[in-house]
């Protein structure tokens, strides 16, 4: 089946930067999380205004949880859309929001505003399920590897990923560059038909993997779910702060 015109936006290109806007975090880690659709679709315009090419959000029930409902997901994609159209918007599929897999299958097939991609971890059960319930609905999948194992994982999949995430968990900067060397060493060439990748990592990695993308030629994101800092260690202020100084790296 056909991705369809969702799943062909943002597939490759030029050094591309997604504004992963809250993830997990709440206001009690950062002031400026947003969380409220209305939040999401400010920020996400300001952050497209500085040259984010896409951003990533994780759309939160009226309890502030974060949910794959139906009416969550359509309400935060309709606020981000209408205040930035075209803006290629994600979001995740991850096992803390629901864990059982058929759940996530379920949810999924009931969208009834679809994202332009969605990322699928590909270490938890029942992967494979959701990436092929995004990819009949016509989302781009998003493959999301954490280890060496998943990118094995991930290679039995029978349904194609338009972009692979290498996403490194660890914190100190020297291992997160040794995991990201080594998933990436593990991945087919680009010759053989690999899907572009994303590479990025979390708290204190966040910019040196960074700066590890834009020199080998991928696409990276920052954003108030993977860091509260700037490269030089100051607190963020917000994501429109990180996103500038990531496009300011890329640049260079």
């Amino acid at each position: 089946m056909s991705a369809g015109p969702r799943a062909r936006r943002w597939a490759g290109g030029d050094f591309v930067l997604k504004a992963c806007l809250n993830g997990a975090r709440g206001r009690a880690e950062h002031p400026a999380v947003p969380v409220t659709p209305a939040e999401l679709a400010a920020d996400a315009a300001r952050c497209a205004g500085l040259g984010a090419g896409a951003v990533h959000v994780h759309p939160r029930d009226a309890a502030g949880r974060e949910s794959l409902h139906p009416l969550v997901v359509a309400a935060a994609l309709d606020a981000i859309r209408a205040a930035r159209p075209g803006l290629p918007v994600g979001v995740s599929t991850g096992a803390w929001i629901e864990a059982q897999p058929a759940a996530r299958v379920a949810a999924v097939r009931a969208w009834t505003v679809l994202p332009d991609f969605a990322s699928v971890n590909a270490h938890e059960p029942g992967a494979e399920a959701v990436a092929t319930a995004l990819h009949e609905r016509g989302v781009m999948v998003e493959a999301g590897l954490w280890t060496v194992d998943a990118v094995g994982a991930y290679a039995r999949w029978r349904v194609p990923a338009g972009r692979i995430l290498i996403e490194c968990m660890a914190e100190d900067r020297a291992v997160a560059l040794a995991d990201a060397d080594a998933m990436l060493a593990a991945l087919p060439s680009p010759a053989a038909g690999r899907p572009p990748v994303l590479l990025h990592a979390e708290g204190p990695a966040t910019w040196p993997v960074l700066a590890e993308a834009v020199r080998r030629g991928l696409h990276s994101r920052v954003g108030l779910e993977d860091t509260l800092s700037l490269p030089d260690g100051s607190p963020a202020p917000d994501n429109a702060a990180l996103v500038a100084a990531a496009l300011a790296a890329g640049a260079r």
